[in-house]
């Protein structure tokens, strides 16, 4: 039976502290929990080119305060000097740590998929973004979203009613504690040979040497 070894490698950045990057190495017959096919599969849409070397695969929950901050300030680097030029490309998978109303959203992104405007929406998402727990992800702000990216809000509500991708959010995640993701943000950043896990909101430092390395 083959067997998935994970080497934690701790990483100092200046003045970051106990911070560690997680090195999973993949043998050539190697467990298919952690194929880059099933890494990526039923996720979102790719943003940016499919064929770049490099991927980002973020784990995150609409209502979770450091995914936003990530949004709001790293991902904008990351965007403009890596996913524009090709470097890399980006997918996001549900982490639903704050339960019910972070499932409703994650249902809802994948229903404006269905009109192809996911990214649009999973950006509205998190720059209305009110707090955990806190009450701001309802019907109606999921539909006033859905009015501001200009979605067919009959075909939004219908999905939204019919649960059309409950099953999608949940499955990723379980999919996620399955290979050890217990924490929104998390990452894991990859090529074809090594995938880096990074846990939370990092500096932008963080990201740079990831990908540098890669």
């Amino acid at each position: 039976m083959t067997k998935l070894y994970l080497l934690a490698i701790p990483v100092v950045i200046g003045i970051i502290t106990g911070m560690f990057l997680t090195f999973y190495s993949e043998s050539e017959n190697d467990s298919k929990l952690l194929t880059i096919s099933k890494l990526i599969e039923n996720g979102s849409p790719i943003l940016g080119d499919s064929n770049a070397k490099i991927t980002i695969l973020e784990w995150g929950d609409y209502q979770c305060t450091f995914c936003y901050k990530f949004h709001q300030s790293t991902l904008d680097i990351i965007d403009d000097d890596f996913i524009k030029t090709g470097k890399v490309k980006l997918v996001f998978k549900d982490f639903t740590l704050n339960g019910p109303d972070s499932i409703l959203a994650a249902e809802a992104s994948y229903c404006a998929e269905d009109q192809e405007k996911y990214w649009q929406y999973h950006h509205e998402l998190y720059n209305n973004w009110g707090g955990e727990k806190t009450g701001w992800i309802t019907r109606d702000s999921l539909d006033r979203f859905a009015i501001t990216v200009k979605l067919n809000l009959l075909e939004f509500n219908t999905c939204l009613d019919e649960h059309k991708y409950q099953n999608r959010v949940i499955t990723h995640y379980e999919f996620g504690k399955e290979i050890g993701i217990d924490a929104t943000p998390s990452f894991l950043i990859f090529n074809d040979q090594k995938i880096i896990k990074i846990r939370g909101n990092q500096p932008l430092e963080v990201f740079l040497k990831t990908i540098d390395e890669l």
